[in-house]
């Protein structure tokens, strides 16, 4: 039980540090406007564009890095700042939600069925937890287990997002680089920098979420072993 409260808590800071380190690094390049001129609107259109996908929408988004592919609807939402920035930090962004567009359209396995476990994800989110923590209280191990089967499917979502966001980065790199679109060294290290500390955030939400797993599994079958 102390290793899975060791873990939890490590995944927590893991998790902090990660989104610090997300706006640490979009508001750096923020400040660094991209040499090709693009907004992030028209970085997202080009990359889409050159692949044949010309029909997807682009769309502005409400609130701050709400940028996100809406793979049922097919539209891609990007962030006011995102949409109309010109820094390296909005080409960045745009390249790679830009790189979900392309998974869906070249059927890209892992974003298949991450699409088919959002369901089981978020009825885990609703209830799972509940559940757990009602068994706990009412010392109702089968009801902790229902919750714990639920809060599964959060975790696998969790775990299968993972290669999703970081193979939607590489594609982010390589159109980019297929445009002529990162022009000095700076640029490739900025845009790449951005990339890599979103990426980090996936990393530590997939472990907060096994790390979380593992202590209420402890807590329910090393209880019942007490």
């Amino acid at each position: 039980m102390t290793l899975a409260i060791l873990l939890v808590l490590a995944a927590s800071l893991l998790g902090g540090w990660a989104r610090h380190a997300v706006q640490k690094h979009y508001r750096d390049n923020q400040q660094i406007p991209n040499q090709a001129g693009m907004s992030g609107a028209e970085v997202a259109e080009a990359l889409l564009r050159v692949q044949g996908l010309s029909g997807v929408p682009i769309e502005r988004a409400e609130g701050f890095l709400s940028d996100h592919y809406d793979p049922r609807a097919k539209v891609l939402r990007l962030s006011a700042q995102v949409y109309d920035g010109r820094d390296l930090a909005a080409l960045g962004i745009a390249a790679h939600e830009a790189g979900h567009a392309l998974q869906q359209a070249h059927r890209y396995a892992p974003l298949t069925l991450r699409n088919f476990t959002v369901p089981s994800a978020q009825l885990g989110n609703l209830i799972g937890i509940p559940l757990l923590l009602l068994g706990g209280l009412l010392h109702n191990p089968l009801l902790a287990i229902v919750g714990l089967v639920f809060y599964l499917g959060v975790v696998l979502f969790q775990l299968i997002t993972l290669p999703v966001e970081l193979d939607a980065s590489r594609r982010a790199l390589a159109s980019l680089d297929d445009l002529r679109l990162l022009r000095t060294e700076q640029e490739v290290q900025g845009v790449t920098a951005v990339l890599n500390a979103a990426a980090l955030t996936y990393v530590a939400a997939a472990l907060a979420g096994l790390s979380m797993l593992l202590y209420y599994a402890l807590m329910i079958f090393g209880g019942r072993r007490n």
